[in-house]
């Protein structure tokens, strides 16, 4: 037997380990996951599907030589699909739909042995930073019910933290994975583009800036995850480089003395940083240098105004291209009251975009890359803060009643010119990114990123650090990321009520 605290004192490689060696079944193990979800989701809301009878069944039949072998999985309700189960993406409708098979990272997810155990909840469509959707409600934060643990992957994250499971599925389009590590404790790793799979369905999701991996407690957890799944698909459209050892051997070795710059200028957004996440910057950097790297404050160019209408432009033409495959899928006519006021305005106004408008906006991302380019050549990492703030009060994000209300006659009007002529997506992308500056544009970029929970405030509240590597340089930051937690360990940090901390009994 394993009792919830033996169980979350481990992560997902500590337990298959356990399994492997018969010292607890993947049976009992999944027990005690299913117990903790169902102890700490009613006032989490974190998992807003749940499979637990599958995953008995797919338990009884785990390969116990695969790494995560037995290990108990949550899968974001978004992109990655299940064989004969719906992909909700946080839309009431796309929640009753089946999908035809499985994609090919939850492939590569069974053959390393998780056994998932349900799906969490995320923003319709993955929109917004916080995880707040009509369809399911908010997901809370375990560290404070009262704030959120951001978005889109808030549920994985939530879970996580709550030590319902080790680890669970995310995806980053904007900062989905980075933006939840940081609110909720964790570590979490968006990797190069192209470095995990897209297909069956995609080839490529929004325009590549978003890609799909896994936020943990652990840093091996990660790397290892990444060994297991990392690498094309047939038919991808392109595939970032594998390293030459492992990245669980790379988390593992020294990184030996790096040049870093750090910043706490928003690269997005232009309303300032929070003194806490100031703190958590200066301290990081602080114990970067005794670490022997070599630190110094460098801001990388961007143009901030230009990025942003163009990062808002793309993600409002790719939403309507989702609803409008979404009204192909189902076979039923678009509809405003289909969605949520927010979501449904925004799809407007991507429809009124001109085509010449979207890909200029796309070139205008591309050539933020090689903008980046020259300062990376400089340096191998850039450090700043993850989020602008520490966590967010749940419902601050949202837009206010006035925004709504204009939304609502908008809607009905089905003007979306109204609302480009009323500069609506540039007061969208300006509240966005004032909360998450530092995020979005390392999509754009393609370049491999993580947020680090080094900092807590004097709330108790988890405050994540930034760090930005080359593309394709993911097992340096994996080296770099594994040096952090030795000299630095952030694993038995648990919010208060939920098993795992160094005082339980």
């Amino acid at each position: 037997m394993i009792t919830p605290l033996e169980y979350a004192r481990h992560d997902g490689l500590g337990l298959a380990i356990l399994i492997r060696r018969g010292e607890v079944s993947s049976a009992e193990v999944l027990d005690v996951a299913i117990a903790q979800i169902e102890q700490h989701n009613p006032t989490v809301n974190a998992v807003i599907r749940k499979r637990y009878d599958q995953a008995r069944s797919e338990a009884a039949e785990v390969n116990t030589d695969a790494p995560f072998a037995g290990v108990p999985f949550l899968l974001k309700d978004l992109i990655a699909s299940i064989a004969g189960e719906p992909t909700g993406c946080g839309n009431r409708l796309l929640a009753a739909m089946p999908m035809p098979r499985d994609s090919e990272l939850v492939c590569r997810f069974r053959a390393a042995g998780l056994v998932i155990v349900g799906r969490t909840n995320t923003p319709e469509f993955g929109l917004t930073p916080y995880t707040e959707p009509e369809t399911f409600g908010p997901t809370r934060n375990p560290w404070s019910l009262q704030h959120s643990p951001g978005g889109s992957s808030g549920g994985s994250a939530a879970a996580v933290a709550a030590r319902m499971v080790p680890m669970a599925s995310g995806g980053d389009g904007g900062g989905s994975i980075r933006i939840p590590a940081s609110c909720c404790g964790l570590f979490g790793f968006k990797p190069s583009r192209g470095m995990t799979p897209t297909g069956p369905g995609f080839g490529e999701l929004w325009r590549g800036y978003a890609i799909e991996h896994v936020i943990t407690r652990s840093v091996r957890d990660s790397a290892a995850m990444l060994d297991a799944t990392a690498g094309a698909d047939p038919g991808a459209p392109y595939a970032a480089p594998r390293p030459a050892r492992p990245f669980l051997d790379e988390a593992g070795t020294e990184p030996g003395p790096l040049r870093i710059a750090f910043t706490g200028s928003p690269l997005l957004g232009g309303h300032g940083v929070h003194p806490d996440c100031l703190a958590a910057l200066e301290s990081s950097a602080s114990l970067l240098a005794s670490l022997g790297h070599h630190v110094e404050e460098a801001v990388p160019p961007v143009d901030r105004e230009a990025y942003a209408l163009a990062f808002m432009t793309v993600i409002a033409c790719e939403l309507r291209a989702e609803i409008e495959n979404f009204a192909r899928s189902t076979g039923r006519a678009i509809r405003a009251s289909h969605f949520e006021t927010a979501t449904w305005g925004l799809a407007l106004l991507g429809r009124t975009i001109k085509a010449a408008t979207y890909v200029n906006a796309v070139r205008t991302l591309q050539l933020a890359a090689r903008t980046m380019a020259p300062f990376f050549e400089r340096y191998d990492v850039l450090l700043t803060p993850t989020l602008a703030t520490p966590p967010a009060v749940i419902g601050s994000l949202q837009p206010s009643a006035g925004e709504r209300r204009l939304l609502r006659i908008v809607n009905q009007m089905n003007a979306g010119w109204l609302l480009q002529a009323l500069g609506v997506l540039d007061s969208v992308a300006e509240k966005i990114f004032d909360y998450v500056p530092f995020t979005a544009l390392f999509n754009a970029t393609g370049q491999p990123a993580m947020s680090v929970p080094l900092h807590w405030n004097g709330g108790g509240m988890p405050v994540g650090v930034q760090f930005v590597g080359k593309f394709g340089s993911d097992a340096a930051l994996f080296r770099l990321a594994g040096q952090l937690e030795r000299a630095q360990p952030w694993f038995e940090r648990a919010p208060a009520g939920y098993p795992g901390r160094p005082d339980d009994a």
